[in-house]
């Protein structure tokens, strides 16, 4: 995509017209822009698919509005229902006149509208103020998938912002390094800080690559979801899996660490599935993306007891029963039981697993 900093962008012109697209695309030419031509709706949508996610994407789109196959008015109702194409900025340029017409393109998304003859100049500063937005809109959605992942980034633009929450079934980990206060005291602060870089880049990685969300981070403890905002099957699986993941991981940073004279850390893992209410919580100036309810504190209970267990992951039943069905583990994992557990807030006691590769 083209570089927004500056004046130059990435455009498309469609129109059936092949004189008007070649006088067009040259004027946009003359003042820097990279111009690409559809002569008809119907190809500009494939060319804005086709250039997604790489240096072909489209930064803008001139569109006319009387076309064969699909008109402008098709094309702008086809944008504003696709997720990855909506937040495009369309101007329209079109000899239709009428306020009925101009009106309902703006209903429909479009940025501008304006009559053909185009006047150039009046072009040029209605296709800066578009990329202008355009680039703002980017470094917005820049900032939400940086600071709150990419699931949460995609929930926002599909279903918006809105406090509160909904029943989901998902399974919940809570993770935690043994012996951190202490360690703490024994390093340098900035140490501490290149320790917890390291740390979660490999924890990251190893949630993300099995469908997880890392929700929460406090000081090196964590919390992520695997089930929401967006659905997971077989979560149970998937955050065994990601679980036994990351305490391989962990045998490669402490390799490292052994190496370096450094102590061996050392974590605990507590894994809960069922229902949870999740959702955004917080006010309308500051909220965070997290989940509630009996399953997410059952996950803390479980992390907990690591402590005593001198165990690196437990599950529940509900979990271990997941992990064993048709959508469970590719490959097989050794559980073993601990017994009943009475965890505070809990009226019953509850049958707890450890888990470890088979």
């Amino acid at each position: 995509m083209a570089d927004l900093r500056s004046d130059a962008a990435r455009l498309l012109v469609a129109d059936d017209n092949k004189v008007n697209r070649r006088l067009l695309a040259r004027s946009l030419e003359l003042q820097g822009h990279s111009v690409a031509a559809a002569e008809n709706g119907r190809i500009a949508i494939e060319m804005l698919h086709a250039g997604l996610g790489g240096d072909e994407a489209f930064d803008l789109l001139l569109l006319d509005m009387e076309m064969p196959e699909m008109n402008g008015f098709q094309v702008l109702e086809r944008l504003g229902a696709d997720p990855k194409l909506r937040d495009l900025p369309v101007i329209v340029t079109s000899s239709l006149e009428g306020v009925p017409n101009i009106a309902r393109c703006i209903e429909l998304g479009a940025e501008d509208y304006l009559s053909k003859p185009v006047n150039p100049v009046l072009l040029k500063a209605r296709i800066g103020a578009s990329l202008e937005k355009k680039r703002l809109r980017d470094l917005q959605k820049e900032l939400v998938r940086r600071f709150a992942t990419s699931e949460v980034a995609q929930d926002l633009q599909q279903s918006g912002f809105a406090l509160g929450g909904r029943r989901v079934e998902g399974s919940v980990m809570f993770s935690d390094i043994r012996g951190f206060t202490a360690l703490v005291e024994s390093q340098p602060p900035e140490e501490t800080i290149g320790l917890l870089n390291d740390y979660y880049a490999l924890m990251f990685d190893a949630i993300n690559d099995h469908g997880g969300v890392v929700n929460q981070m406090i000081g090196d403890g964590l919390m992520a979801i695997f089930g929401a905002p967006l659905p997971l099957p077989g979560h149970a699986g998937a955050a065994v899996a990601a679980a036994l993941e990351m305490v391989d991981k962990l045998v490669l940073l402490n390799a490292g660490r052994a190496a370096a004279g450094k102590p061996a850390i050392r974590i605990g893992i507590g894994i809960a599935t069922g229902e949870m209410v999740a959702g955004y919580t917080g006010t309308q100036k500051r909220a965070t993306y997290t989940c509630i309810g009996d399953t997410v504190n059952l996950a803390a209970r479980l992390e907990t007891h690591t402590k005593e267990a001198l165990r690196a992951i437990l599950i529940d039943e509900a979990t271990r029963a997941g992990i064993s069905g048709p959508a469970g583990l590719a490959a097989p994992v050794a559980t073993e039981a601990i017994g009943a557990v009475a965890f505070r807030g809990k009226a019953a006691p509850v049958e707890v697993f450890a888990v470890s590769k088979a």
